[in-house]
């Protein structure tokens, strides 16, 4: 049996989603050497909502992608439903623009992947898992990849690890997910339509099942431009609270009520995931690697969004790239400093939403009366992920406010990428 081949490069990435393809491409574009490598081929799937917010734009334009994003179809804003009201919240001006999209996961991750693929100084691996990893002193000395061709030893400078939501490969690094802080579970479809075309996302926030019981968490619908809409639900749980309905079925319920609204045809493509959020993950850093996204739960408490958080701390990583530098410790400092206040609150607020009466008995204020449309705008903001330390309004300065209250109380450690 001969032995394993060798590879050598600056920066290995383990993942070939947005996450890791922006990684690829942010630190190609520092002269670094990188192999990207993904277990699937491409163009494949994920289970994700297909919205693109303003901030997930701005990372994209960043990377020097335009009007081929979504073949140009873009998004105002959100429209958001329930508890007896509608009201309809655009995107505000923020540093980020004012314009979303949405775009199927197939499309946007093959896009980005032969992107990456096209870029000198990234290699590609597709259908290639890092299947082990040789340790020195926490030290990332080599990655076993197996490729179609056999395996492949691959020695190199830094390893980024962007391997979704379940993370193999964060595991053998030690990568733990708590469960007893809030996550979500989530189901999506694609159904034709005649409305495609429609420039709002639609955000049902009282979502109930079958028997009429209301669940925590919310329906939506994005419209795709391509004939199609995204839609789906999700729930948030917790161990000590967990979320007793079964998404798929839900979703079925969820598309039959606005069938006739929408003038759906069946559901296609259903499929279903599970969503550690807010940074409830330990085991993100060592000397010479790194967790960015959906493997370092990167994904905002309230919504279930994760693109651009994945695009956000690929191009953070790629910064920190030197070999002189240990990032145990400059990592997860990295995330706490960018997030840790806005997560810490999200997943406290997304954690009160786990109790069965809270909704039902706060929902009626947000959509009915006077301060219905300020207060859904901004929810809408928060739900869009687009409030920055940059911004100087009320809501921003309340958002800080609350966010740093919090983070002091319950201190760094609780479970902020520990």
């Amino acid at each position: 049996m001969s032995a394993p081949r060798v590879d050598s490069t600056d920066v290995l990435v383990v993942g070939g989603g947005p996450a890791g393809a922006a990684a690829a491409l942010h630190a190609a574009r520092r002269g670094l050497s990188v192999l990207l490598v993904d277990a699937a081929r491409f163009p494949r799937d994920k289970t994700c909502g297909d919205g693109l917010t303003p901030r997930a734009m701005h990372q994209l334009q960043l990377l020097g992608f335009g009007p081929e994003i979504a073949a140009g179809y873009r998004s105002r804003g959100l429209k958001l439903h329930g508890f007896g009201g509608d009201v309809t919240a655009p995107w505000p001006k923020s540093a980020f623009g004012s314009e979303g999209s949405a775009m199927r996961r197939t499309r946007l991750d093959a896009l980005l992947f032969e992107t990456a693929r096209a870029t000198d100084g990234v290699t590609v691996r597709e259908g290639s898992p890092a299947v082990d990893v040789s340790l020195r002193h926490g030290r990332v000395e080599s990655v076993t990849v197996s490729t179609p061709d056999g395996d492949r030893t691959v020695r190199c400078g830094t390893v980024i690890v962007a391997d979704g939501v379940r993370s193999p490969f964060g595991k053998l690094l030690g990568r733990v997910w708590h469960r007893t802080e809030v996550y979500g579970i989530a189901a999506r479809a694609y159904c034709a339509t005649p409305f495609s075309g429609e420039e709002w996302i639609h955000s049902h926030l009282e979502l109930r099942d079958r028997e009429g019981r209301a669940q925590p968490g919310y329906g939506w619908i994005f419209p795709l431009g391509d004939g199609h809409v995204n839609i789906g639900c999700g729930a948030l749980s917790t161990t000590a609270r967990p979320a007793k309905v079964n998404t798929k079925k839900l979703l079925s319920h969820y598309a039959g009520l606005r069938r006739a609204e929408w003038s759906l045809g069946p559901e296609t493509d259903v499929a279903s995931a599970l969503l550690p959020m807010g940074g409830a993950v330990s085991g993100v850093a060592g000397p010479n690697w790194m967790l960015i996204g959906d493997a370092a739960a990167c994904v905002n408490p309230l919504n279930g969004e994760g693109i651009d958080y994945g695009l956000e701390t690929a191009r953070l990583a790629a910064e920190l790239i030197d070999p002189r530098r240990d990032l145990t410790v400059v990592w997860p400092r990295v995330l706490r400093e960018n997030y840790g206040e806005a997560f810490l609150l999200a997943r406290t607020a997304a954690r009160l939403l786990t109790h069965p009466r809270l909704l039902p008995a706060v929902g009626p204020f947000g959509f009915r009366g006077p301060q219905a449309a300020p207060l859904m705008r901004t929810t809408a903001r928060l739900m869009g992920n687009l409030v920055t330390d940059g911004d100087r309004d009320v809501v921003a300065r309340a958002w800080r406010t609350a966010a740093g209250g919090l983070y002091r109380l319950r201190g760094s450690g609780a479970v902020l990428w520990a």
